[in-house]
């Protein structure tokens, strides 16, 4: 099992467990949230931003109630590659991915970011510690 496994599992437990496509999902939102290539966390801050959805965002990233995102939503910020990308990882039917996506995004930047910030040194880093404790 390697470290990004061993990551989706803490998160997927602190998120009360799920299925086999939950945890697929997960690891792939993990990949998305600490890719270099598509600017991890900061990058998606930024595309929320542009698409007039960064309150959305900071709500997750803050310490206060998450704000609700829809499956439209979601694809419009993520992009169709994107979607169909994390679909195709978890093995859930391209029609669902956005509502799975739109439940479980909040979440998992929400936990990623107790302190109310984005870490330093990335996500990954962060992963790594939640694993310690």
């Amino acid at each position: 099992m390697g470290i990004l496994d061993e990551i989706v599992g803490k998160v997927s437990g602190m998120l009360g467990g799920g299925d086999q496509q939950q945890t697929g999902l997960l690891g792939g939102i993990m990949e998305m949230l600490s890719g270099s290539g598509s600017g991890g966390l900061n990058g998606l801050m930024q595309t929320f931003q542009e698409k007039g959805l960064g309150d959305v965002i900071s709500s997750w990233v803050g310490t206060g109630a998450n704000q609700a995102i829809s499956a439209d939503q979601i694809q419009e910020v993520l992009g169709s590659d994107m979607v169909q990308n994390l679909a195709a990882k978890a093995g859930i039917p391209q029609e669902e991915i956005g509502g799975k996506l739109a439940e479980l995004l909040p979440g998992v930047i929400d936990k990623l970011t107790p302190d109310g910030t984005i870490p330093e040194g990335g996500l990954l880093e962060k992963g790594l510690e939640m694993l310690k404790g």
